[in-house]
């Protein structure tokens, strides 16, 4: 039998971020570490945009592929 099983409720997954906001610095409040303090990467809407395009463009490529396979499968 394996021992090495994880649970598909994701409540592992719960834990890690609760003991990331938890744990570690605190602030003048005695709360958690902001998550916005220190370095991070910012990203303007235009560039955003720019870099979704060809996801935006797949996923209505995917649709009509399939409202396509849909009226072919069942006729409509």
């Amino acid at each position: 039998m394996d021992d090495k099983r994880t649970e598909a409720c994701g409540r592992c997954s719960m834990t890690s971020v609760v003991s990331m906001t938890t744990d570690g610095d605190r602030d003048e409040e005695g709360g958690g570490r902001n998550p916005f303090d220190g370095p991070r990467i910012e990203v303007s809407d235009s560039e955003l945009r720019k870099v979704n395009a060809p996801v935006v463009w797949l996923g209505r490529v995917k649709r009509r592929l399939d409202d396509a396979a849909t009226r072919l499968t069942y006729g409509r």
